[in-house]
């Protein structure tokens, strides 16, 4: 089936829906078993999506599992109450005290600080590199080095990752390579087909896609299921069958909303580059882009995720920029309906690497689904604020 059909049909199967279109969604803790002999099967096949208690999943959490899965493209999948979770979750189920972590510099911020912090008191090293290093890589391997983490592009310069090349060399050395795969949603990068072993999304972003729930997936392929499943567990992770569903509701126009993300943010992205305020347009789909040639090589399509730097700024001008925006709001997300705004005025800050001297004051949209004429009236007018406060 081509994808399009895959996301309609995704997870629909008649032992989770039943009659109805969608499965119901199960509020349960308990998990009713009449014979010993229904439990002795329930226990003996608790990984094979049976239900035997209700952290271990429902037909809500299955009809989701096995829907993502598929549309990843790996051997199956758990879920997290968010994000965050998730990434903690892989890193905590491939990590022991001693080990050695490759953490790519651009990662999510919430993840510096859970190596920094968590990680380090328990004994795990972390190593950040340079997003752009491809198969040289292999010079900051070491004995111990066990889990190589990407994210791709990144979520604030937006830095695309030569994954096939880091791929190989993780191969070589017998190491988890995990991805943050958010940016890629279900539809613009498939991570089991460029050599990730653990792909991970916060689908609270463009999956839930309205801003209503929040959520985290992993999705696995086959020679990582058992390690995840097993330590995921004893660490008590769960997600809401409620959210769940909203997911699985989410995954139905996934793909006609990106479409509209997309065309909307190659607009504004395209008449931000013709400002003169403006130094650099970070979009994955421009040539200057750092990393482009790899998001040709290998992604599907773009999303509402953008980033531009500006050629001067002070504390005055951005405040007066942001304060002054209607459409876009400033929150700490991305990926739903709604147009979103955030700055980064000291990006040597923000990272461990000295690689970002030449960035000036950043900017980073997350174009909704509002009309593009709409969004570059407000950036429009909120430049002229900008200009005035400098």
């Amino acid at each position: 089936m081509k994808k399009d059909t895959k996301i309609a049909h995704a997870g629909r199967k008649k032992e989770w829906t039943g009659k109805a279109v969608n499965p119901p969604v199960y509020h349960t803790s308990t998990i009713i078993h009449d014979t010993v002999a229904d439990l002795k099967f329930a226990l003996k096949n608790l990984k094979n999506k049976i239900m035997y208690y209700g952290r271990r999943g429902t037909p809500t959490h299955f009809a989701f599992r096995e829907a993502m899965a598929e549309l990843e493209g790996g051997h199956d999948c758990l879920l997290y109450p968010c994000g965050l979770a998730a990434i903690n979750a892989a890193l905590m189920s491939f990590l022991s005290s001693g080990d050695h972590l490759l953490m790519v510099d651009t990662t999510y911020g919430p993840t510096r600080a859970l190596c920094k912090t968590v990680l380090k008191r328990m004994g795990i090293e972390t190593t950040f590199y340079d997003p752009l290093i491809g198969e040289e890589i292999s010079e900051l391997i070491q004995k111990n080095t066990k889990v190589i983490f990407t994210e791709s592009p990144g979520s604030v310069t937006m830095e695309v990752q030569d994954i096939p090349a880091i791929a190989k060399i993780a191969k070589k050395h017998n190491i988890v390579l995990m991805l943050d795969n958010t940016y890629g949603n279900l539809i613009n990068f498939s991570p089991f087909e460029y050599g990730i072993d653990v792909s991970i999304q916060a689908a609270t972003k463009y999956i839930v896609g309205h801003s209503d729930a929040m959520l985290g997936t992993i999705t696995t392929n086959e020679q990582h299921w058992n390690q995840l499943y097993e330590n995921s567990y004893y660490m008590g992770y769960t997600a809401a069958p409620d959210d769940i569903n909203l997911a699985l509701r989410g995954i139905r126009t996934i793909k006609t909303r990106l479409k509209q993300h997309e065309a909307s943010a190659l607009k504004i992205a395209e008449w931000l580059n013709s400002r003169n305020e403006v130094d650099l347009v970070l979009h994955p789909a421009f040539d200057d882009c750092p990393g482009h040639k790899f998001w040709k090589r290998d992604f599907n399509g773009s999303n509402g995720l953008f980033s531009f730097t500006l050629k001067e700024g002070n504390d005055a001008s951005i405040t007066a920029f942001l304060d002054h925006l209607n459409l876009f709001k400033m929150g700490f997300s991305w990926g739903g309906f709604e147009s979103l705004v955030m700055s980064f005025y000291n990006l040597k800050g923000e990272r461990e690497l000295p690689l970002w001297d030449d960035y000036g004051p950043l900017v980073r949209l997350h174009v909704g689904l509002e009309d593009a004429d709409d969004l570059i009236a407000d950036l429009d007018q909120a430049f002229d604020h900008y200009k005035a406060a400098l």
